[in-house]
Parts: C-alpha cells; structure tokens; sequence
C-alpha cells in the first residue's frame, strides 16, 4: 500500500536514522538533500527519493527512534530477548510493574494475550500512554498509575512477570503469591550490589535463577571496509530471572 498523510515513516540517508509522521507541513533536509511531503505521499515502502530510503518501521525503530523517553528505556537487545525468556504466548497474561516510558510493555504487548502493567510515577505513566497511542500499540495492555504493593490482585494469578524498580525485594513475595506455579519472573537491575541483594532474598521463592547482561555489537555494513561500529551500547542493566516454586 502508498505511504498516505499520517504514515510514520522511518527515513534513512547514509548512516543516519529518522522516524516520521508525513503530514502536509514535513520537510527533512540532510546536508544539501530535502525531502518534502509531496515527495513522500504515494510512494511504496522501499522506494529510494532524493537519496532517502522511504522505509516502513517494526516496533524496534519506533521504540529506538519514535518513543519519548522520560526515563532509560529497556533496549530492544534486552527486551525481545525478555519477552522471549519468559516463555509467553497469546494465551498468557503477564504481570509488569516500573514501565517508565513502556518500550517493554510494547514488546510484551505483541506477544501476550494480555498485559497487566503499573508505574507509581503519573509522569511516567502519562508518557508511556502517549507512546502508545501515537503509533497504535498495546490495545491489550491493562495500565495502571499505582504503586504494586497498593495493587489489589485478590484472586488474579499470572503467567509471567517482569520487574523494573529500585528495589525488587521489597515486592518478592507478592509477586510470588500471585504467579502461578512454575511461572518465569524477570528483574531488570543496573549495579551488582542490588542484584546480590535480589538473589539472597530470592532464595527459597524461585528456583533455576540466572543472571547475565547481553552485550550487541554491530559492524559498519561495507564490504570494503568491515569493521565493528566505533561506539556500542554496551552495560545496561542485568537481568535475573528464577521461576516460582511452591
């Protein structure tokens, strides 16, 4: 289908990036180049104008490049890979709480029949919402501006869970009760002394516990010349993850 007026559109010149909404007043330039709306609309997806690629965004360029971010987002190298680690599928219903700007949630929300979602910040929360709005994600994501442990879950059990807040430990054991048995748990932690803490308190509530930090590095696309990039994101956060026993 031709790109049409409201399409977002993720633009690439060269090495560079940009996703946009194509409406009447867009105008991109890039050094002695312009790219302007009625250069866009009725084009295919692919097709190459004025040395722009007019390419059509997957959910990792909108999270990398449409997303406003109130808060460090969860990268798209941690996050499919999350969503992958805790084994979910249409027909389960996952647990988050700390969604600062819901680039997780997003990824969660493809996968799972339902996301049940909380963030204590309403700045957060607002964002996140906006975020998902403007591109038309997670319709079946239930968002929630409250603290977890305020949460009345009575009677709710979950498939799968996901934990992005300052200290996880504080909440283990309601996240325990309300996961069903065997149910995988993720935690994201940015230094080693809280994921020392997480595990000690761990212990006795999930089995098969591991922890890791995923490292992607990419390389420069020249066949000439193939080297890796000259700056990589490396450490950003580690991951825990245990499955609930009884």
């Amino acid at each position: 289908m031709p790109i049409q007026e409201g399409d977002f559109v993720l633009i690439q010149i060269e090495d560079k990036r940009f996703l946009k909404r194509i409406t009447k007043d867009f105008n991109l330039n890039y050094k002695e180049r312009t790219l302007k709306f009625e250069d866009v609309v009725g084009k295919e997806f692919g097709t190459l104008v004025n040395g722009f690629y007019l390419l059509k965004p997957n959910l990792e360029a909108i999270i990398l490049y449409g997303f406003k971010r109130k808060t460090q987002i969860i990268y798209p190298k941690d996050a499919f890979y999350i969503a992958f680690k805790l084994g979910i599928n249409k027909s389960s219903t996952v647990l988050e709480f700390g969604i600062g700007s819901g680039a997780l949630t997003a990824v969660l929300s493809e996968l799972a029949g339902k996301v049940v979602a909380y963030e204590v910040s309403q700045e957060f929360y607002k964002n996140a919402l906006k975020n998902w709005d403007t591109f038309g994600l997670c319709k079946n994501v239930e968002a929630i501006n409250q603290d977890f442990m305020d949460a009345d879950l009575s009677g709710k059990e979950f498939d799968a869970c996901f934990v992005d807040v300052r200290e996880p430990w504080l909440y283990l054991k309601k996240v325990h009760s309300v996961l069903k048995n065997s149910a995988m748990c993720g935690f994201l932690l940015p230094t080693t002394n809280q994921v020392s803490r997480l595990l000690q308190e761990m212990d006795g509530l999930f089995a098969g516990v591991e922890v890791m930090e995923i490292l992607l590095r990419k390389y420069k696309p020249v066949y000439e010349r193939l080297r890796p990039e000259d700056i990589m994101v490396a450490h950003t956060g580690y991951l825990v993850f245990g499955m609930k026993i009884m």
